[in-house]
């Protein structure tokens, strides 16, 4: 009878110790797995990386459809900076925050580089939903309809490499898509300059390197008075933290200009003096 109950008890307790094994391995899969679409793909650290490893490389040449219905190419931005942002219209908050920032900190460029000097696209990557009626629809929500924006839908053939050449990688989850938070810097040749990360960034992250592609770089047939020109207004357009805006430091062009005059005055008399030493000795 002895042998009876410690063999019930044996079973019991092997019962009593699957089942606690059975319990662990749940809790450590509800853990360890994500529902199919939320995080379970995406990486932060290696999103960042692919998105700094394009940096320097050229964009294929791909067609959009505007929200007017036009075909826009890529090449059709060549020859000036471009600012491009990967949305999907059915974002309620973070995408509609970013395009928000974006479009002060893009009127903040304007007004010290110039309105004419970079273009600004919007691009959205949910292509089955991201149509052009729906990137007009996003605009006039985040008040960016009136604001020379280019409004571009993409095809669902093209939207995988299109990413790919951004560093812009994207994981559908339950509340839409996880992805990295960017704004592409792209140069007048077409290629990844820099990428601006987060929903609200510093302005200068933006503005910076958009001054340097449009007045650091000189340009083909530019005249050397307008070279000039840029490269003065490129040392002397400065950043002002106060009231978070660029503006025309003339303290330092006066600087610039006094220095410039000093060197020129004092080759002049150097010249002048070796002339004078050198007529000196002849006679």
């Amino acid at each position: 009878m002895r042998l009876f109950f410690a063999f019930i008890f044996l079973l019991v307790l092997l019962f009593f110790q699957a089942t606690v094994n059975a319990n662990t391995q749940l809790e450590s899969e509800s853990v360890t797995q994500k529902e199919p679409g939320s995080n379970a793909g995406f990486d932060y650290d290696v999103a960042l990386k692919i998105s700094q490893d394009v940096i320097g490389k050229k964009l294929g040449g791909y067609s959009f459809t505007n929200a007017e219905g036009k075909t826009i190419l890529m090449s059709d931005f060549a020859g000036k900076p471009l600012v491009l942002s990967m949305v999907y219209t059915s974002c309620y908050q973070i995408c509609p925050m970013t395009t928000r920032h974006l479009a002060k900190v893009v009127e903040k460029a304007r007004d010290a580089l110039g309105k004419d000097n970079f273009s600004v696209a919007v691009i959205g990557f949910d292509t089955p939903v991201d149509t052009p009626d729906a990137m007009q629809y996003f605009a006039n929500k985040q008040g960016i309809h009136n604001k020379d924006w280019h409004l571009l839908s993409v095809a669902k053939e093209d939207v995988k490499a299109l990413s790919k050449d951004l560093g812009f990688i994207y994981f559908p989850s339950a509340s839409g898509f996880d992805h990295l938070i960017q704004a592409t810097i792209i140069d007048a040749d077409g290629k990844v300059y820099q990428q601006v990360y987060g929903q609200v960034f510093d302005t200068p992250l933006l503005i910076e390197p958009l001054k340097e592609l449009i007045l650091g770089r000189p340009k083909q047939n530019q005249t050397f008075l307008s070279e000039l020109t840029n490269k003065i207004k490129l040392f002397c357009t400065t950043y002002d933290p106060v009231r978070d805006g660029y503006y025309f430091d003339y303290s330092l062009f006066l600087g610039i200009l006094i220095g410039a005059t000093i060197i020129l005055f004092t080759g002049i008399s150097m010249v002048r003096e070796w002339r004078k030493s050198g007529h000196s000795s002849d006679t």
